[in-house]
Formats: structure tokens, sequence, C-alpha cells
């Protein structure tokens, strides 16, 4: 049955991604079960609530943005082509789909720790993705573990924040933006040697979401 309801359940994940674009994080359950030609009831079936339902959403979307970033890391490029590559790569993902990345950053109001919060796994994720690229490609000398668990953090942090700067203010072409966070993360990266090529530690299977 489960195997049966996958594809309905992506058709109405699909409905619901098609009005958060339109409408924004506010879009009601009604609008969704109107763009899916179906009932609400059945929505509320698939997804428990309109909590339910918009969770599935940011899942889906948070795991999309992760796997770009991975392959961006395991790009065969020079160093500050990765580092561009990786740079606009979130950016793009962030410009394709505000609405949704609004709704994945700015929960509503009353609401907390909501799907506004979904982001913050991804983040931790990707964190650790960068964490285990420089740990791979860098000589960082004996403070390599430290240096590479708080860059990956940093790096993280300060795209975030400059992306959800770039994204409302619009000050500037993405090119531009990925060109000035190059050059800010540019210092030692550029000075440090390459470590010898080897594939990147694999990353741990993904935590099952809790029901």
């Amino acid at each position: 049955m489960a195997a049966l309801e996958a594809p309905r359940r992506e058709q109405l994940l699909n409905a619901a991604d098609r009005v958060v674009r339109r409408d924004g994080p506010g879009a009601s359950m009604n609008a969704i079960a109107a763009e899916a030609g179906i009932t609400k009831p059945i929505l509320y079936r698939h997804f428990g609530d309109r909590n339910g339902l918009f969770q599935a959403l940011t899942e889906r979307h948070t795991s999309g943005l992760l796997d770009a970033m991975r392959a961006a890391l395991a790009e065969p490029l020079e160093r500050r082509e990765r580092v561009e590559l990786v740079l606009d790569t979130y950016l793009a993902g962030i410009e394709s789909r505000p609405q949704v990345y609004q709704l994945l950053t700015h929960p509503e109001a009353g609401d907390p720790n909501g799907v506004g919060s979904a982001l913050a796994p991804a983040m931790r994720q990707i964190a650790d993705e960068i964490t285990r690229a420089v740990t791979a490609q860098v000589d960082l000398g004996p403070d390599a573990p430290l240096l590479s668990e708080t860059w990956g953090r940093a790096i993280t942090g300060m795209v975030l924040a400059a992306g959800d700067w770039w994204l409302e203010q619009r000050p500037c072409p993405r090119a531009r933006m990925v060109q000035a966070l190059a050059d800010l993360l540019w210092g030692r990266l550029a000075a440090a040697a390459p470590l010898p090529a080897a594939p990147l530690p694999s990353a741990p299977p993904p935590t099952p979401p809790t029901p």
C-alpha cells in the first residue's frame, strides 16, 4: 500500500511546491488542495496536518541541496574553482526557490520550532561535508583536526548569513557575490599545500527521520 501511495504523495508535494513558490510560506492547505485537484481531507490523510506537509516539502528541498553541495565538493577542480563552485551551488539553490528558502529559514509567527527551522539540520550536514573535504584535501599541519572542524562550521555560517542578506537585498549579481565570498575565504586556503589526491571520506549514513 505504501508503495502505491508514494507516487501520489510526490504529486501532492509537487502541488505544494508550486503553491509555496507562488504564495510564499503562508500558503494555505485550501490553496494546495485546489492546486492538486483534491479535497483537504486527502492532504491530511497523507501528511497528518499542515506542519507535516510542509516538513515533508522542506525535507525534499534540503535533501536536494545537500546532494548538490556534495557533488560540487567532489568535482575534480583546482582549489579556487572548487570553492567558487560550492558557493555558487548554494546561492543558485536558494535563488531558484526564494519562497521555499524563506519557508526553510524564517518560521511563521507563533511557530518558532516548526518548519521554519528545517534548514538547521541540513546546514550542520553541509558543515560536516566541508569539514571532510578540507580534511582530505588541504594540509593544515598539526592543527588540522581543529582547523578543519572550525572552518567547516564558520564557512557554512558565513555563507548562510551572507546568502540570506544577498537574496533579500540583491546588491549584486550572483557571480559577483560568489567572488566576494571566495576572496574572503582565500587567504589561508591559498597558502596551504594540497594533500595527496585521495577520495573524500564517505559521509555517514543518513539518520532516518523521526516518525
